[in-house]
């Protein structure tokens, strides 16, 4: 019998701002030849790395402490790491840094040189020279988890070769800041409504894998940036899902808990 992989810890983000026509999302487009989903359209995230659950990075947040993140995840204790995580990504993968000063006011990054400062510093963050926590202290700045939301929770399914247990999370963009794709894991970066993802999708247009058309779909009826945010607010219970991947009469299809067969 094969041996079942455990997943990962992982936490992903959907950027949300408002648009002439409704709020738009962030997508970015994966490198092709990634092991992972290349070339796929997906929301910044990635692993939950060691240095994103150490004390260090503890310090550098603002809004919110282990215990009230843990328990937002419905965790014993680590639930910090996954928000600190997520905001680690959308910087690296992105460029955008939803931070304030040790004050708590938030921090527009929007004059020359702290565009050209940061921008230095995510080149050095991608290279492994330097370490992100290590920047935000070097800065004095906090990471701003005071408008962070926890919306879905999916784990992949057996079978793949790689497992993600994967907390989503809803952020506003800064309005300040220009997203920008890191030209390594990500090759292009757009932003989009959701309803407009969806139909380029079902056009073969914008390839997405099965958790980001499923968030895309919760989200896709509401109006406004903030009615997402509002939205994730009201989860009182964010249910743990975990595809199936079965065959049948010769077709593969995927299950979700409460389809027909789920269980069998």
């Amino acid at each position: 019998m094969a041996e079942i992989l455990s997943p990962r810890p992982a936490a992903t983000v959907i950027t949300v701002r408002d648009g002439p026509n409704g709020y738009e999302i962030l997508m970015l487009r994966r490198n092709l030849n990634s092991d992972f989903v290349g070339g796929a359209y997906v929301f910044p995230g990635g692993r939950v790395d060691e240095a994103d659950a150490g004390p260090a990075a503890q310090r550098r947040t603002l809004g919110l402490t282990d215990e009230g993140a843990s328990r937002r995840l419905s965790l014993a204790s680590g639930g910090l790491a996954y928000y600190v995580a997520c905001l680690r990504e959308l910087f690296e993968e992105a460029g955008l840094l939803i931070a304030c000063d040790e004050d708590g006011e938030p921090v527009p990054l929007r004059d020359d040189e702290s565009v050209l400062r940061f921008a230095a510093s995510r080149r050095e963050v991608n290279a492994a020279t330097l370490d992100f926590i290590s920047m935000m202290e070097r800065e004095r700045l906090l990471l701003d988890l005071r408008g962070l939301e926890y919306v879905a929770h999916w784990v992949t399914p057996t079978g793949p070769p790689r497992r993600y247990d994967t907390r989503f999370f809803v952020a506003l963009a800064p309005s300040s800041q220009v997203a920008t794709h890191d030209a390594g894991e990500t090759v292009a970066d757009q932003w989009i409504r959701p309803v407009d993802a969806l139909e380029a999708h079902a056009r073969g247009e914008l390839e997405m894998i099965f958790p980001t058309i499923c968030n895309l779909e919760a989200i896709a009826h509401l109006g406004s940036a903030i009615e997402v945010l509002e939205y994730a607010r009201s989860l009182k219970n964010v249910v743990r899902v975990e595809p199936r991947i079965v065959t049948r009469g010769g077709e593969v299809a995927i299950l979700l808990p409460g389809d027909d067969g789920y269980d069998d």
